[in-house]
């Protein structure tokens, strides 16, 4: 049973207050380009796309609306296992200071499995879906992790700013990745190759760029939390439990960022949905192909980074919230639009809107919870935010999926459930106090 140095919390405090340089905020939003090209390549366009046409298409003798509900139901069984261990492992790492340990782990755990993806062809049901499931845990773990670094870095005013920043180097990190997968397989179409080759490779140049491109991360982010003393006789796990139940039992004095954790859960099931079945969908029901999908990703990527840009500074100026509720609105338009595109420029004009949307929504989220989160309890906060996050890339692509099995296919009514979701989301925000929630967070 180990025991831990003691440090009191007026050290704590003191060492967190020293803020970031400008090298380490950098090397700290390198990590949002760095793990990009995992979510871009893997879940939203390359592989989604093989995996429900190939892999588990029609051509190996399995119905229509099963390859999405199969996708649909590993993404789901991952979010599932990181929504379960992310505040734990948040508030273990708070307890033990060692979150760039376990962000490192994860990330090697992310680059092995997407590497090995590469060896998923046609008919390896089980083998591809036992991979995403494990590539998915790893990266979603490691998006906690880093987003808990936030509120040590910058003061509560440049939160906003800062996740922007992140957020948009990180759609700029999955174009580059998407640039280099489309030149590879240009390429390889030139020279007759075929999807089983060139997906394959595409996977190998992913899993190279993130380890590349997060190095600096590892080598100038500093852990400025330090290990609480631990005078009882319970694990570093036990008191990690613990913790995290005392935050439960709190819930009311922090009752503005468990509203907007509710809030947020809905809203992200449908940006969830957008994320991990929007190739699908445009495969599916306008036709595109893998070409023209990665070409539609890049562009929305950089509307996204746009999107993030911006919203990173205006929620620093006019507040969180309504800037959210800003992105909803655009959230809702672009949907209804992808409900009745019924020509391919349709979905060229919805894509922008959605990359608009999907950048500023998450970069403020990110920094709305930073905001309502105690610096010294960071991780078990930014936890919790971890498990609304997986919990919404359940409800959300699962529900996507098992509508799409039950119409036979049918993309369009499926996407209506989506469209609920920013809806509500919308509705619920409106009961969330900024002032109150970031007042709570000092005290």
């Amino acid at each position: 049973m180990n025991k831990l140095p003691h440090k009191t919390s007026k050290q704590s405090q003191s060492d967190i207050k020293q803020w970031a340089g400008k090298r380490e905020l950098i090397s700290w939003a390198l990590y949002d380009f760095a793990n990009s090209g995992y979510t871009t390549v893997v879940q939203t366009t390359i592989f989604s796309a093989y995996f429900v046409g190939v892999v588990a298409g029609v051509s190996q003798g399995y119905s229509p609306g099963l390859s999405t509900l199969l996708w649909s139901l590993a993404i789901g069984l991952a979010n599932f296992v990181v929504m379960i261990s992310g505040p734990l492992l948040g508030a273990f790492a708070d307890h033990r200071a060692c979150k760039k340990v376990f962000l490192l782990i994860s990330s090697v755990g992310c680059i092995a499995a997407t590497a090995l993806l590469a060896t998923v062809g046609p008919g390896d049901i089980w083998l591809g879906m036992i991979l995403v499931t494990l590539s998915a845990i790893m990266f979603a773990s490691g998006e906690n992790l880093i987003a808990a670094f936030l509120p040590e870095l910058v003061p509560e005013e440049n939160m906003g700013r800062l996740s922007g920043y992140g957020w948009s180097l990180g759609y700029f990190g999955g174009l580059l990745t998407l640039a280099i997968c489309l030149a590879y397989i240009t390429w390889a179409k030139q020279h007759g190759l075929t999807e089983t080759h060139f997906v394959p490779v595409t996977l190998l140049i992913t899993a190279g760029i993130f380890a590349v491109t997060a190095a600096p991360t590892f080598i100038w982010l500093k852990e400025r939390a330090v290990p609480v003393v631990n005078n009882s006789a319970l694990s570093n796990f036990q008191v990690s439990f613990q913790r995290l139940k005392q935050t439960l039992k709190e819930a009311m004095q922090f009752r503005d960022l468990f509203w907007f954790l509710t809030t947020l859960g809905v809203y992200q099931s449908g940006v969830s949905t957008v994320v991990v079945l929007a190739a699908i969908y445009a495969q599916e029901v306008m036709g595109f192909d893998t070409q023209s999908l990665i070409i539609l990703i890049m562009v929305v990527n950089v509307t996204a980074a746009v999107g993030a840009f911006i919203c990173g500074h205006l929620q620093d100026r006019i507040g969180s919230v309504p800037t959210l509720a800003i992105t909803l609105v655009i959230w809702i338009i672009a949907v209804v639009f992808a409900l009745f595109a019924d020509k391919p420029i349709h979905m060229w004009i919805t894509g922008n809107i959605i990359g608009i949307a999907m950048g500023a929504s998450q970069a403020v989220g990110r920094a709305l919870v930073s905001k309502f989160s105690p610096v010294e309890r960071s991780g078990e906060f930014l936890g919790l935010w971890g498990v609304v996050n997986r919990l919404s890339a359940i409800v959300g692509p699962l529900s996507y999926g098992l509508i799409n099995y039950l119409s036979h296919g049918n993309h369009r009514f499926s996407l209506v459930s989506t469209l609920l979701f920013f809806i509500v989301g919308l509705a619920l925000l409106s009961k969330v106090d900024e002032v109150r929630g970031k007042a709570a967070s000092r005290q």
